[in-house]
């Protein structure tokens, strides 16, 4: 950055310029001007589509490539961001989607990669209906699901379906170091037609150095995940350093053939639907008046259910765009299984299951 760029980014941070903003701030005069210029939020213009998956009758997936705004710090390989758009003049909605390309610094370009939620506002916009030049509202880089400053020299990464995108992120990283070690990747996808980054995939398998690629589909007769297999494909797998990422049924089965070692790291896509505790009593949702029989989904699921649109991000416990507060009642997290009933105790409902009666600010 040049010395009068530094010297005006200042000025526009400074408490000066944010009295005389007031009450909008300093970026919204900026965006007026240039959506590019930002003195303290994210912004990012979509340069490039991508589409990666594209089987009739099953949801789409793209990557996107974005040049974020100079307030951008970068990202390590296996974090996140929040993405906020307006979709057809509504208010803004955001979500959570996971960083693909390697790690970066600040204002660099990077990528995501989502699947077209059928059910999604903002995923199946950017897939199906965003162009480039689409600007786009973003956070920081987030999350603690990343590789080490000195990595081991053998890893694994297990992942599914979209899980692919923080390893893929994690992986593209290690090659751009030119990491000497050993990496043992293994991938589950529907078919090969559903497999996301395909092409890199099988050139990275041919030839890639020290990187072992095992793309399985279980539909055409592929092994499953479970101890004896890993055994057989890494002997003493439970030793090995190794991160996974995926919908809960895999990480169960991951967790399982790892039996609680120290070596895994996990990141779930899509939390477990479980209640290992009572359905019994009734929800209520005190700021709108509302009260639901407890169904022992999340008190997110709940709350839909009810008609009511609590805000979320991720709705897989990482975000804590859905932080609420638990009046009374007991609830369980459903990635942890641990309880809690303490009163008057901020929790992210979309992880949150609650065991007998409870009462949420909602």
């Amino acid at each position: 950055m040049s010395i009068v760029a530094d010297a005006t980014t200042r000025v526009l941070r400074s408490r000066v310029a944010a009295a005389l903003a007031t009450p909008h701030g300093v970026d919204r005069y900026l965006e007026l001007v240039n959506p590019m210029w930002a003195a303290n939020e994210v912004r990012a213009r979509i340069v490039d589509i991508t589409r990666e998956v594209d089987v009739p009758g099953h949801p789409p997936v793209a990557t996107l490539t974005l040049q974020p705004t100079s307030t951008w710090r970068g990202h390590r390989a296996g974090q996140h961001v929040q993405l906020g758009v307006e979709v057809d003049g509504a208010r803004r909605t955001t979500r959570v989607f996971t960083v693909s390309s390697p790690e970066s610094k600040a204002g660099d370009r990077f990528t995501i990669t989502m699947r077209a939620n059928p059910d999604g506002v903002v995923s199946r916009y950017l897939v199906e209906r965003a162009e480039v030049g689409t600007m786009v509202h973003l956070s920081q880089a987030q999350g603690e699901f990343v590789l080490p400053d000195q990595v081991p020299d053998h890893i694994a990464f297990v992942s599914g379906g979209s899980g692919i995108t923080p390893v893929m992120s994690m992986l593209r990283s290690l090659q751009r170091r030119t990491h000497r070690g050993r990496i043992t990747f293994l991938h589950y996808a529907q078919s090969p037609a559903h497999q996301i980054f395909a092409a890199e995939l099988e050139e990275i398998r041919r030839s890639g150095y020290g990187i072992d690629v095992h793309l399985l589909h279980p539909e055409l007769g592929d092994p499953a995940l479970s101890p004896a297999f890993l055994q057989r494909l890494v002997p003493g797998y439970r030793d090995l350093p190794t991160w996974a990422c995926g919908p809960a049924p895999l990480i169960e089965a991951v967790q399982a053939a790892y039996d609680g070692s120290d070596a895994l790291r996990v990141e779930y896509f899509k939390p477990p639907r479980v209640s290992n505790g009572s359905v019994e009593g009734e929800i209520s949702f005190t700021r709108a008046g509302t009260t639901a029989a407890n169904s022992g989904a999340t008190l997110l699921e709940q709350a839909e259910a009810a008609g009511l649109n609590p805000a979320f991000g991720c709705r897989m416990g990482i975000c804590f765009s859905c932080t609420s507060n638990k009046l009374e009642g007991t609830v369980r997290n459903v990635l942890t299984g641990e309880t809690s009933s303490l009163p008057d105790e901020d929790i992210r409902i979309c992880v949150s299951s609650p065991e007998g009666d409870c009462a949420v600010e909602i």
